[in-house]
Parts: structure tokens; C-alpha cells; sequence
């Protein structure tokens, strides 16, 4: 078996992990552009860990600016085999309070001006998506959280939006019209290369606030967020630590073939194929391609 790497994306207000062994930051080159920032590289208990400050630390990215292939295929190059993605959100569900934590295993992608895919012309590839996260990882997610005494709910629709405004509300009543439950603006296209560098994946999403449709919430406060914000995080370090001391110290298979997404996904023919493309795939797709 592959010996595992737990990575760590820190969206907003997440920016380090305090008490990991043998901590350094290093810079970690792609042929996709700059990542967000450096990678902490680190240990906890005998199991190694990367941590990526997803907007940079100090927060120096917006959601649209953000280098989504850069910084996948950076964990992918530094041993990545199982990605936890935090990141803050709207509740678009009465049920779903500041606070608590949602662990979506659907998303709806409505951004519109981001870099979706490592393949194209020269090396065209459609990996399956019906579901997005890895099952093993996010039970493992789970069970930390019960441990650490954090509401936590399982399941339920991730509605991902450009941003960087909120929503009108307007549309934020049309995604609850969708049945959705949470609001975001990062998870994807950060889902979808994932599962093209073949990383197991999973979303921890904290809610933040009621988005606008909220009748005794209709604005969405920033200070408020940044003040909760604080609180979700030092929720989401215990939640980091106990996965990670929790973790499986080999890979497991993922019983929906997340870590081997490419097997069958790849379809130009390799004659046709852009040498220059398949040497920027070389660590997302190196597996197959080699």
C-alpha cells in the first residue's frame, strides 16, 4: 500500500496549524503557475502532513484569483494522498447555524471565470465526477469531529459561486429553491482538479452565517463573519489534530476510485498527444502517462 499524506487547504481565517513536528514552510514549483503561498510541510504523531493557506497567508487572494492548478498540483508533487479542504460558507438551511460544520458530498459549480481543468488540446481527459468526495475520508472527518464535541453534518449540496460578492437574495432563494445547503466560493473548481490528480477528497465547510435570505439575517456582515471566523478555526485545528492523529498511516483503496480517476479517463489516442502538455501533467497524471 502507499504510505499516506494527509493535506491541509485553510481557506478563510485558517492560515497554520500550531503544534505539528518537524514544521517548515517550503516553496514547492509548478508548472501550472505560483500556488497560493509556500506549503507547510510537517508531522504529527509519525503521519506526514502539508498544509496550503488557500488566499495565502494574510489572506492576499481573492476566490477568483486564485490559482486552483497550482496549488493541486503542488500538494499532488509534495506526496498529497488525501486532501481536506476548510473553508468558510453560507448556511442556506435554517438547521445549519453559525458554527456548525457541514460535510457536503454534492457540488453545484456556478463560477465562471476559473482555469477548470489540467487536460485540453493535446491531452483530452473526462474523469468522473457522480461523486465528488471520498467516502473513507470523509468518514474519517466525521469521527474526528464527534471526538472534538463539534456539530457536525453529514452530507448535503455545496453551492459554489464566483464571488467575490455575496449573493443577491434573489439568488441566494434560487439555490435554496435547488435544495441547496451551503454557499461557498472556493470549493470548486478545487473539487474537480482534485479528483484529476487523482487525491482523495473532502470539504469541511463552516458556516459562517445565513447568506441573505434570512428574514432576521438579510445583510451578511463581514465584521460578524470575521468574528465567527475566529471561533471556526480554533473548532478546525482540534478537528485537524485528531484527524491526523486518527489517520490510517497507509492509503487505503477509496471505494469510489478517486485515486485512480485517470484509469479509464484519458481518451486521446498517444500518438496525438502534446508532449509539451503530458510535461506539465507529469505528477498530476504521471501514474498513467508514464
Amino acid at each position: 500500500m502507499t504510505n499516506a499524506v494527509l493535506g491541509i487547504v485553510g481557506g478563510s481565517g485558517f492560515y497554520g496549524l500550531p503544534g505539528l513536528e518537524n514544521a517548515h514552510w517550503q516553496q514547492v514549483d509548478s508548472p501550472w503557475g505560483a500556488p497560493s503561498d509556500e506549503i507547510l510541510f510537517a508531522e504529527l504523531a509519525g503521519l506526514p502532513m502539508r498544509f496550503l493557506p488557500r488566499h495565502g497567508r494574510g489572506h492576499k487572494l481573492s476566490p477568483t484569483d486564485i490559482n486552483y492548478r497550482a496549488n493541486i498540483d503542488a500538494l499532488k508533487r509534495s506526496g498529497v494522498t488525501d486532501l481536506v479542504s476548510i473553508s468558510a460558507c453560507g448556511s442556506l438551511k435554517k438547521k445549519y447555524e453559525p458554527g456548525h460544520f457541514v460535510l457536503p458530498d454534492q457540488f453545484i459549480d456556478r463560477t465562471f471565470a476559473r482555469e477548470k481543468s489540467f487536460f485540453g488540446t493535446g491531452c483530452v481527459a473526462h474523469v468522473a465526477l457522480g461523486d465528488p468526495v471520498s467516502p473513507l475520508l470523509v468518514k474519517a472527518v466525521e469521527k474526528a469531529a464527534k471526538a472534538e464535541q463539534i456539530t457536525c453534518h453529514s452530507g448535503g449540496t455545496y453551492l459554489a459561486m464566483e464571488g467575490p460578492q455575496f449573493s443577491t437574495r434573489a439568488e441566494s432563494n434560487l439555490y435554496r429553491s435547488w435544495d441547496c445547503d451551503v454557499i461557498g466560493m472556493t470549493n470548486m473548481p478545487e473539487a474537480k482538479l482534485a479528483r484529476e490528480a487523482e487525491l482523495c477528497y473532502a470539504t469541511v465547510a463552516m458556516v459562517t452565517d445565513y447568506d441573505c435570505w434570512h428574514e432576521d439575517h438579510a445583510h451578511v456582515d463581514v465584521a460578524a463573519i470575521i468574528a465567527l471566523m475566529q471561533h471556526n478555526t480554533e473548532k478546525a485545528q482540534r478537528l485537524v489534530m485528531r484527524l491526523a492523529r486518527d489517520f490510517p498511516r497507509e492509503h487505503p483503496a477509496c471505494p469510489i476510485g478517486s485515486d485512480r480517476a485517470l484509469d479509464v479517463a484519458i481518451i486521446t489516442s498517444p500518438e496525438a498527444r502534446d508532449p509539451a502538455l503530458l510535461k506539465k501533467l507529469d505528477a498530476v497524471a504521471g501514474r498513467v502517462l508514464r
